[in-house]
Order: structure tokens, then sequence, then C-alpha cells
């Protein structure tokens, strides 16, 4: 059974740093992706913006214009974990962040109606 079980998140100012976890289990890491997404109040889940996504079996990371440069995705493979560091926080980063895991050319689609696994989202606030 796949489980994607997330930690991490709260409150904090404007320019501050929060980070997020993400842990995968019953799932082969090889061929998988790994995606961050995130939603505002009021937006359904269709509308889901993915802001950073890494390929575990090479490293390989990309970003949401909305968050590169301040937003680093990044893996540890002995423990079946993927961060989401987010720094220079802004109140528009306020959100529902969700992980989703699915194969490997969803790291090119993004697309969030196309992962399978997902985790059960943490609050981030982002007070100014």
């Amino acid at each position: 059974q796949v489980q994607l079980v997330q930690s991490g998140g709260g409150s904090v100012q404007a320019g501050g740093s929060l980070r997020l976890s993400c842990a995968l289990s019953g799932i082969t890491t090889d061929s998988v992706c790994v995606g961050w997404f995130r939603q505002t109040p009021g937006k359904e889940r269709e509308e889901r913006e993915g802001v950073a996504f890494i390929y575990i079996a090479r490293g390989t990371t990309d970003y949401a214009d909305s968050v590169r440069d301040r937003f680093i995705v990044s893996q540890d493979n002995a423990k079946n974990m993927v961060y989401l560091q987010m720094d220079s926080l802004k109140p528009e980063d306020t959100a529902m962040y969700y992980c989703a895991a699915g194969g490997r050319r969803y790291c090119r689609t993004q697309d969030e109606l196309d992962f399978p696994y997902w985790g059960q989202g943490t609050q981030v606030t982002v007070s100014s």
C-alpha cells in the first residue's frame, strides 16, 4: 500500500522559512516523480498549483516561476523522504501544501490530475 505522510508546515512571518517533509512508503522510488502542490482557499483541487518537482532516480528538479530561487526540493533516498525547503516566504505562499507521487513522466507534464498518490496536506500560513 502506497502511503505519503507529510509533516512540517505551520505559521511564519513574511521573510521566514519553513520545511515540509514527505515520507514515502510502499512504492519503489527508482522511477518516481514527487511533486509539491499547493491549494489556496476557494480553489478547486483541479486548480492546485504545482510548485516543485523532483525525479528521484536522478535528483533532477523543476520549479514554478512563483517559487524559483526561494524553494528547494530535495531527497534523502536512505530514508525515502522528500523535502521542500521554503525560504523568503511571502503572504501569497499561504496555502495547503501537498506532496504527490507518480511515474517519471509526470515530472514533465506536472499535471496534478495525473498523480495517483497524495499526502494528507499540511497548512502553511505566511503573515505580513
